[in-house]
């Protein structure tokens, strides 16, 4: 029987959770999900972005459609209007001839922002944008992010006690959260672009910082070390070097050449950036931004996770929340450096995800910044 929707909102809701299934393999582009109906909104086709290179949502439902004419498109991001991997997609809307066009948001690249629509107006079709706004918007925000901010969409993620602390006043830590929590953290790196970690993290847990099982992406590992000698050659970050790249940030001043020659040798990428740790992250992010790194996923200690919050650098917060006590006034919690003068009057996140895990809770929220 065929799907009828009771109106624009439940087509374009659609849309997004056929959007959905593109994040981690669309990257740097943007997820994106359309789809065809007629008058009386009965389902026809749908698409989406499938794989970076690949034809886009648009093009994916017309193709299954086949005959379009007179019919409704909709479509979670404006139509591209530009050449680059594939032909522009809003030229394959107007030749599909479709009578109406319903779009979730405008494309924030500037290469597109508002051409696309623009010429499906010219084209004579009617054009309804901003439907579900809200939701199309967070589809992209990574995307968002690297078109104008050009850095990437900061992910910082922990796993604490009930009382907060990441690590037992030894700095003993493993293992905090339960295998159901580890395996999320697996599928979270799975979609990443950029791992980061810090000197300290690496020499007490010897991580190898890959997705296991493999997920979509293969992220680049990266090492904040001022020395760069905490990366051991037999240890397991150049050990996986073929599996994952790895790039490792000295600081000036105070990199050891000789060390950093021998990782190199090993094939692995040596970066000096800033003696200091926030004008370090911040370097980072551009340098990473640079390389269309979109996601970037922060596994570190208390120093550098601070540093990326008191640059301003988290965007969002992946949090293990296991029900342990370690109690000690050296144990750790997940955020140092100079942190926030008052408690925020509100809270500081929209919600994505609050569940349990395990034996744990998981929170996944967004900061939201004026």
């Amino acid at each position: 029987m065929q799907h009828r929707f009771e109106n624009d909102e439940e087509v374009m809701q659609h849309a997004v959770t056929l959007a959905a299934r593109g994040v981690g393999y669309v990257e740097p582009n943007p997820p994106v999900g359309a789809v065809i109906v007629d008058a009386e909104r009965n389902l026809i086709a749908e698409g989406w972005h499938q794989n970076f290179g690949g034809p886009h949502a648009e093009v994916n439902a017309i193709a299954v459609a086949g005959d379009t004419e007179g019919l409704e498109l909709f479509v979670t991001l404006e139509p591209c209007s530009h050449h680059g991997k594939t032909p522009p997609c809003a030229e394959a809307v107007v030749k599909a001839g479709f009578s109406r066009v319903v779009i979730g948001c405008q494309d924030p690249a500037g290469h597109v922002d508002g051409t696309g629509i623009a010429k499906l107006r010219a084209a004579g079709i009617t054009v309804d944008v901003g439907v579900c706004s809200q939701d199309a918007e967070a589809l992209i925000a990574p995307f968002r992010m690297l078109m104008l901010n050009r850095r990437p969409w900061v992910h910082a993620k922990w796993a604490m006690t009930l009382d907060g602390k990441i690590c037992t006043q030894t700095g003993h830590s493993q293992w905090i959260s339960g295998k159901e929590s580890r395996a999320t953290v697996h599928q979270l790196r799975g979609r990443m672009d950029a791992i980061v970690t810090g000197a300290g993290t690496v020499r007490a847990d010897d991580p190898t910082l890959t997705a296991r099982p493999p997920g979509a992406r293969v992220a680049i590992r990266v090492v904040v070390d001022s020395t760069g000698r905490s990366v051991s050659l037999d240890g397991n970050l150049v050990r996986s070097i073929p599996e994952a790249p790895l790039l490792i940030v000295t600081a000036d001043g105070q990199t050891d050449h000789s060390h950093t020659k021998a990782l190199a040798a090993h094939g692995a990428e040596i970066l000096e950036g800033p003696n200091d740790y926030i004008a370090a992250v911040r370097f980072l992010a551009v340098e990473l931004g640079k390389r269309n790194v979109t996601n970037l996923l922060i596994e570190a200690g208390s120093s550098l996770m601070g540093s990326f919050s008191d640059a301003g650098l988290i965007d969002e917060v992946h949090a293990f929340i296991a029900p342990k006590i370690v109690g000690g006034d050296l144990a750790k919690s997940p955020l140092g450096g100079s942190g926030l003068d008052q408690v925020a009057a509100e809270s500081q996140f929209s919600l994505v995800d609050w569940r349990q895990s395990g034996e744990d809770m998981y929170f996944c929220g967004r900061v939201m910044r004026s």
